[in-house]
């Protein structure tokens, strides 16, 4: 069993790794990819990602230390629900140490879409200063499992230097929120999907909000991703047309 004081050096030397590597790059993924190596070594979990979010229109991935939980940050944008959108939301951690039994159904579309062969737990943690967020955290394991409350310190701990590293390379807004300006040159590969909002926009005369639902939904009954049914709706291979309730 790892003992609290080799934590928290360790926690220690992942500060220092985040702040000189801050220093050499002046860009937040090299010390994001730190935060999310670190928690799967300090911590019982098997992956890691990061997301900064404006909301449930504005996110993007920045990090994602597997392919599962590059699956599991990709299936919450297309669905606009999950773990992380609750930890965003609420400001507060969403701790799911077993999926099979858990009751809520905050995100059931999410739930019923999570490989539970892969994924036994999940815990997503909100990135945050005072009442500004940002992000969230969101980190899962193989087998069902608690964070014993040195594990979930540590986790805080981490979530917290993350949310520093973001904060030194970012711009804010007034309120001191991370800028719309700054997070849209993070989401350069989401811009298809905005694009493709747009022509659905155009086709039916609604708001950007309700043509974004109609993606969401036309590409989780097929089967696909919202961005390969952005890419072939801005390629003109699908009609915006069948993009309907």
């Amino acid at each position: 069993m790892t003992r609290p004081e080799d934590v928290t050096e360790s926690v220690q030397h992942l500060l220092s790794a985040v702040l000189a590597s801050l220093r050499e790059s002046g860009t937040a993924l090299n010390p994001l990819i730190r935060v999310c190596q670190a928690c799967v070594s300090l911590l019982p979990v098997d992956g890691a990602s990061i997301s900064v979010m404006l909301g449930t229109q504005h996110r993007q991935n920045l990090y994602a230390s597997d392919a599962v939980v590059e699956h599991l940050e990709e299936m919450q944008f297309s669905l606009g629900e999950g773990p992380c959108f609750e930890a965003f939301d609420t400001g507060r951690p969403v701790l799911v140490p077993d999926l099979a039994q858990r009751a809520d159904h905050t995100w059931p579309v999410f739930a019923a879409e999570i490989p539970t062969e892969q994924v036994g737990a999940i815990f997503a943690f909100p990135l945050r200063r005072g009442a500004a967020r940002f992000g969230a955290m969101d980190m899962y394991r193989r087998t069902p499992g608690w964070l014993s409350p040195t594990e979930l310190a540590t986790a805080l701990q981490i979530t917290d230097i993350a949310t520093s590293a973001l904060l030194a390379v970012s711009t804010t807004g007034v309120d001191g929120e991370i800028s719309a300006e700054w997070l849209a040159e993070l989401v350069r590969d989401r811009t298809v999907v905005h694009q493709a909002t747009g022509i659905v926009v155009a086709e039916f005369a609604i708001s950007a909000e309700q043509a974004l639902a109609r993606l969401r939904g036309y590409a989780f009954v097929a089967g696909r991703q919202i961005q390969a049914v952005a890419e072939d709706l801005v390629a003109g291979r699908l009609h915006p047309s069948v993009i309907d309730e």
